[in-house]
């Protein structure tokens, strides 16, 4: 849990050089000052003042916090929304009076707010309250973000709040079909919703949160009104914000995660999960409005520092652990046609990968023993595809954990045009890059050339961007001989044209 964990390393020669730099991830500094240390051609780690210098060689890959980062991480049992957000900051120390003062630059007309203490089936929480008399309940996204911009609140809260707008603009612009520009909010264009959203980033910053992490949220069941209509649960914009969160429903028909919710949630948020390592030092609860039956209607907040052991640099910044399911079952009588078919079936529903391999089964017959991975708030879903669409009369079922590395996509100008590529890194050091196969099965079929000049080539023009020493191999060698006598070519058609 690092400063680079979400975007690119500050690489740089650790020789003689000051490593203060600009972290793009937290919008924070990095110390000033850090002594110039000649690693000497070490691997390894040095320490110095509650910092870890991470080495590989005489490169300084990353600076990485000791103990002294903030995280946050949101317990959604009961699912979140703006108010419980606010009110477990409350719990958690918050000065709400802070809050307000920070909440009183917005030019938003007719609104107080306050925080109790109440009860929720036996759990103490605290319920903050906010009561309007504006009647103005529409708003746009782009008057919303006038009203922040206006209101010349700090930096972090600032972006914090719009970002959290422009995410929620974006999945109603989705979810109607229409330009984000002229997307209008209903229930959270009224100053009770902005109220929370800015309120929660006003929260953040004083407690000097750096990272959120989360766990799978329930969304609830039933149906729900809205200014659409009646709509079931959860609604479309929450279920578009949180496409990619893990979500499960425990039945209860009531919606749990509300828009102002999973807005805040998928702004700030980078880890779905179990709670990671942390020394927690405050744990906050906030009430919902309604009691539930089958449980307390809470949002837990844990605050607290990351934790990072003195290991090996391959350790320093390693990427959080999950758990996910393994679904298995072995077939001796299926249709192979019917395979295919439910690989796509299984995939669209979630699956995270679907695979099998050959078996020798009982009574010498050759089977295949097919392996369903899923996040667990898929489980019930997958095991019930296995069932209706294969012959098993049984899956076995299980519990790991996987660890991943950090993952984007980037984009490299090749002779052909733009390729993308997928990379990996570990402690903030590419590990893989591998060229997307669509990408370049298109070219290849475009251009009339192997698919593997194509590979070749985008691995080379990204070797190349990278800074990585010019050593090809044959087939590259032979890519930029094909590449040039394309060039010429080219140039040829194009004189004979002219002509």
């Amino acid at each position: 849990m690092g400063w680079f964990r979400r975007d690119r390393p500050a690489f740089g020669r650790a020789t003689g050089r000051d490593c203060s730099r600009k972290s793009p991830s937290y919008d924070a500094d990095l110390p000033t000052g850090l002594p110039s240390l000649d690693a000497g051609g070490r691997r390894g780690l040095v320490s110095t003042e509650g910092y870890l210098l991470c080495f590989l060689q005489d490169t300084c890959c990353g600076v990485v916090r000791f103990v002294k980062m903030k995280i946050a991480y949101f317990d959604c049992f009961s699912g979140i929304s703006g108010d419980m957000t606010l009110g477990a900051l409350v719990d958690a120390g918050c000065d709400l009076a802070e809050i307000e003062s920070h909440l009183r630059k917005l030019t938003v007309p007719g609104w107080k707010i306050s925080a109790e203490k109440v009860s929720r089936r036996g759990f103490q929480a605290t319920h903050v309250k906010v009561e309007t008399s504006d009647a103005q309940k529409h708003r746009g996204l782009t008057e919303i973000l006038r009203l922040i911009e206006e209101a010349q609140l700090p930096p972090r809260i600032a972006d914090r709040a719009s970002r959290t707008f422009q995410r929620l603009g974006k999945a109603e612009a989705l979810v109607h079909g229409s330009p984000i520009e002229k997307v209008h909010f209903h229930e959270v264009g009224a100053v009770d919703a902005i109220v929370d959203i800015v309120g929660a980033a006003a929260g953040f910053e004083q407690l000097g949160i750096d990272d959120f992490f989360c766990s799978p949220l329930n969304v609830g069941a039933g149906r729900v009104d809205t200014a659409h209509g009646n709509l079931p649960v959860p609604a479309p914009a929450t279920a578009e914000l949180l496409r990619g969160a893990p979500t499960y429903s425990n039945g209860i028909q009531r919606e749990l995660v509300t828009p102002t919710g999973a807005a805040i949630v998928a702004t700030v948020v980078t880890r779905y999960g179990a709670q990671p390592m942390m020394n927690v030092s405050a744990i906050g609860l906030g009430a919902g409005s309604a009691q539930l039956a089958e449980q307390p209607n809470v949002l837990r907040l844990f605050i607290g520092e990351s934790v990072a052991r003195e290991v090996g640099a391959a350790e320093a910044v390693a990427s959080l652990d999950e758990e996910i399911v393994t679904l298995e079952a072995n077939l001796d009588d299926m249709n192979p046609q019917v395979y295919g078919y439910f690989v796509e079936r299984a995939l669209e529903a979630g699956a995270l990968d679907v695979f099998t391999i050959p078996v020798h089964m009982k009574k010498n017959r050759p089977g295949q023993l097919l392996t369903v991975l899923c996040k667990p708030a898929d489980r019930e879903k997958l095991s019930e595809l296995v069932f209706h669409e294969t012959t098993t009369l049984g899956i076995r079922q299980s519990t790991v954990t996987r660890r991943t590395l950090d993952r984007e996509i980037v984009s490299v100008d090749t002779i052909y045009g733009p390729i993308d590529l997928k990379i990996a890194r570990l402690n903030g050091r590419i590990l893989t890059a591998t060229p997307e196969y669509e990408d370049c099965r298109t070219v290849a079929a475009e251009v009339g050339i192997p698919l593997k000049q194509v590979l070749a080539e985008a691995m080379y023009q990204f070797q190349k961007s990278n800074g990585v020493p010019e050593v090809q191999n044959e087939v590259q060698k032979e890519v930029q001989g094909d590449v040039q006598n394309d060039i010429e070519k080219s140039g040829k058609k194009a004189e004979a044209a002219g002509e």
